[in-house]
């Protein structure tokens, strides 16, 4: 038996080629998925790997939780801190470390290493251990700063050039005073890193005196573990925390693996639809594989094959097959995971540069997926062609499915159907998180309930296409007729498509709804024509506000800064404006009282006077950051959005309570509204600072909606995979649709249809075949889209669905286009088959 499987697979080498390209693109999928993730994890893993060979137990604040009437903070490590850690015993020396952003442009003014992080720090005394120098010396005051090599090559800075560096808005232009090399993954992936000396960084980082870390080195003989138990004696315990290196470089694996876990599991998601996909492939191929050696597997059994053997020879040429795809696939795979790194720049995404990572994990799992994956679909054909006795399969009295199982699967699928659609409609009545689950949960019920009464929708829906048909007279009617004569086979072709487009147009539907949200939310929240903000997210330096309202054109501006309090016992960010101005620069609906901030006014938006049960009129203690306190009143309640919301208050009552003050961002208007001679005069009057953001309402929506347009794209890429192995399915059938009718093939020729009319009615089939799954998966996609939008609905108050009706007509096309293009080979074999050699066989 195992000797006549492998002549089967040799012998129907024809046959077999689209399964085990449906299997090897499934493997390619799964394989390329884990490739790309362990590629780009340990990429950034290196990237994000901080130097531990001059550190072996590292000092940290650590954060006070909020109290009562006090506000949470992180405590300051003094100087004090510092020479504690230098003077126990087992410690050789110990460095201060005080981090910042920095941003470095080059010589044309534009940021380096603008896609990744761009640091700052301080060079300890005269000979950094951290950062041996390759050029020049050590910084001295804020007129120099020291560079990375990788950042002075990829510039073409030399020792003695004046750069342009940005902290926190205002340009600065120290020397160059010295070049040095660094381990930090950071600069090799990309970014860049300055060093100024330590009295420097403090000062422009805002951290006088203090440091944000203490790395102690231990004497020789002195282990982490002893080092820290030493530390952890002579240091405050409430405001300090010490950590080994070894810890550290563990804890810093583990974070990196976990925040690419998300993405593995998203990407994984569609490897397993382009699975699931194939697998109704397989098993369709497999059913008519089967259903066409139905009398050589019956002479099998009457010389005395048992049933379990004849499955058996089955299983074992799924095997062969699929451990051939699995092999290729895995090949594929690892360019499929090569080329989705390189696509990610082009997608706008700076990745970091790495070896390509194939772990024996990664091999395992595509040869498990290939063979397993193969030998699932083709069990159940092989063991329902083992069940048919060898006297009714000889005399072909078997083929045809009973009323009872047809009966039985429309049940089932309509109780599946009816459960998917009411568990989808419960979950659009949850908010956010709770209805996520359930949501999920009945898109896979309705998705399969569809699959499963496909057969019994592929007969009306294909009858509706009768009228278009019969303009193609005798070659339509018999499309129409061979679309509907096996519908399971119809519906396990159609059923491949019909999920990959499901996905597409319910992703679309979601994305063009939340773009036009986000629109809505920035038109609606805001009248200044820019806001201004840093590029990194960071805070701006007050002097930002300062020089812009001194600009020509420029007739009011808010900061908006955030400030950590305490009220009624819990922690409360306030938002802090120019209370003069913030009305002409926001347009925010007031529900009651108005919106005046000024003194102890302030306004509140809804969500947090609901919380805290006030409303216009009510009054309320802060705690401030200083730990005094002070009397508001709520002058108004309007409604927030994700843009702006929270307490909202003067900045000249919040600033006297401020040690650090920094903006956030801060919003301009000007009399000549938004064009780019404004905006190039604002950019100036800031230094033509590369590190500082100016965006008008636009491109803010643009900025938000980049994230999905690029998670998007990226999806599309994926699901076309799908599609892929959804074309594959349509040639498959197809082909094995017009070997088994090549008898029926031959009699139409005889009887005078000539070979254009042959071939245009296998295309006419194919093109109802993929418009009946493009249907069923554009009207499922459109019903996921808009149930999925009432639950972002909760989180996003002005989203709202929009229908995408270009993009649903264009789907429509595509799936006309793979009906096309899927036919040519089967049309054309078809028209090429020899008529008396047709009507011959059997």
């Amino acid at each position: 038996m195992f000797r006549t499987a492998l002549r089967n697979v040799l012998a129907h080498k024809a046959r077999l080629l689209m399964t085990v390209l449906a299997v090897m693109l499934g493997v390619a999928f799964v394989s390329g998925t884990l490739v790309f993730t362990n590629t780009l994890s340990g990429a950034l893993e290196n990237s994000a790997a901080k130097g531990f060979d001059h550190v072996d137990v590292a000092v940290e604040p650590e954060y006070q939780e909020g109290r009562g009437d006090r506000v949470g903070r992180t405590p300051e490590l003094t100087q004090a801190v510092l020479d504690t850690s230098a003077r126990v015993p087992g410690a050789a020396s110990a460095i201060g470390v005080v981090e910042g952003f920095t941003a470095i442009a080059d010589k044309d003014g534009k940021l380096i290493g603008g896609g990744f992080r761009s640091e700052g720090g301080n060079y300890w005394g005269t000979k950094d251990p951290r950062y041996p120098l390759t050029a020049g010396t050590a910084p001295h005051g804020a007129g120099q700063v020291l560079i990375d090599s990788e950042t002075a090559r990829r510039a073409g800075y030399r020792v003695g050039d004046t750069v342009r560096i940005s902290v926190d808005g205002p340009v600065l232009t120290p020397t160059i005073s010295g070049i040095f090399t660094t381990d930090d993954g950071n600069v090799t992936a990309g970014g860049s890193l300055a060093l100024f000396d330590t009295a420097t960084a403090q000062k422009l980082f805002g951290k006088p005196g203090t440091y944000d870390e203490i790395d102690v080195k231990a004497k020789a003989g002195t282990s982490q573990s002893a080092l820290k138990a030493q530390l952890d004696a002579a240091l405050p315990k409430d405001s300090t925390r010490t950590t080994t290196a070894q810890k550290l470089a563990d804890d810093q694996a583990r974070a990196i693996s976990d925040s690419m876990s998300s993405m593995k599991n998203g990407l994984l998601v569609f490897a397993g639809i382009a699975l699931f996909v194939g697998t109704f492939i397989i098993a369709n191929t497999f059913t008519m594989l089967v259903a066409q050696r139905t009398k050589e597997l019956a002479l099998l059994r009457a010389v005395g094959a048992s049933r379990r053997q004849v499955t058996r020879s089955v299983l074992v040429e799924a095997f062969v097959v699929g451990t051939v795809a699995a092999v290729v696939g895995l090949v594929a795979g690892i360019g499929i995971g090569a080329g989705m790194r390189s696509l990610m720049g082009s997608f706008g995404a700076t990745v970091p540069d790495g070896p390509l990572v194939v772990t024996p994990g990664t091999v395992v799992a595509a040869l498990a997926v290939g063979i397993l994956v193969t030998m699932l679909a083709a069990w159940l054909p092989g063991r329902r062609a083992a069940k048919i006795p060898p006297v009714a399969a000889m005399s072909s009295l078997h083929a045809q499915a009973t009323t009872k199982s047809l009966v039985l699967r429309n049940t089932l699928g309509a109780l599946l159907a009816a459960a998917g659609i009411a568990v989808v409609l419960a979950a659009t009545t949850m908010s956010g998180d709770s209805g996520q689950a359930p949501m999920g949960l009945g898109a896979v019920l309705l998705i399969i309930g569809v699959f499963v009464l496909t057969p019994l929708l592929s007969r009306p829906l294909i009858a509706a296409s009768a009228p278009v048909l019969r303009v193609f007279g005798v070659a339509g009617k018999l499309a129409r007729q061979n679309s509907v004569r096996n519908p399971r086979r119809t519906a396990a072709t159609a059923s491949a498509l019909m999920i990959g487009l499901t996905l597409i147009t319910g992703m679309t539907v979601i994305a063009g709804s939340l773009q036009h949200g986000i629109d809505k939310m920035a038109s609606a929240a805001i009248r200044a024509d820019y806001v201004v903000s840093m590029a990194n997210g960071n805070g701006l330096s007050p002097d930002v506000d300062r020089k812009l309202r001194s600009t020509e054109g420029v007739t009011a501006t808010s900061p908006l800064r955030n400030a950590a309090s305490r009220v009624d016992g819990e922690t409360e960010y306030l938002t802090g404006v120019n209370g003069a101005a913030i009305g002409e620069l926001t347009d925010l609906k007031v529900d009651e009282g108005s919106f005046t901030v000024r003194g102890t006014d302030v306004v509140v938006d809804r969500t947090t006077a609901e919380d805290h049960h006030w409303s216009a009129g009510s009054h309320f203690t802060v705690s401030y950051e200083d730990g005094r306190k002070q009397r508001l009143t709520v002058a108004g309640v309007y409604e927030g959005n994700e843009m702006i919301r929270g307490i909202m208050l003067d900045n000249a009552t919040l600033a006297p309570h401020q040690s650090d003050p920094t903006d956030m961002q801060v919003m301009v208007k000007t009399a000549d509204g938004t064009s780019g001679a404004v905006k190039d005069r604002l950019a100036e009057a800031l230094g033509s600072n590369p590190a500082i953001r100016i965006q008008n309402k636009k491109d803010i929506s643009n900025e938000i909606a980049r994230t999905f347009t690029l998670v998007l794209n990226m999806l599309y890429g994926l699901l076309a995979m799908a599609v892929i192995v959804a074309v594959l399915g349509v040639v498959n059938t197809l082909a094995m649709s017009v070997f088994e009718r090549a008898q029926e093939i031959g009699m139409l020729r005889a009887i005078g249809l000539d070979r254009t009319g042959i071939k245009r009615m296998v295309r006419l089939e194919s093109l109802v075949i993929s418009l009946f799954g493009g249907v069923l998966g554009i009207g499922l996609g459109v019903f996921f889209g808009w149930a999925a939008g009432q639950l972002l609905g909760t989180r996003l108050a002005t989203y709202e669905l929009v229908l995408p009706w270009a993009r649903i007509v264009v789907f429509l096309l595509l799936a006309a286009v793979v009906g096309v293009l899927a036919a040519l080979w089967p049309a054309r074999r078809a028209a090429r088959l020899n008529m008396l050699q047709a009507i011959k066989s059997e």
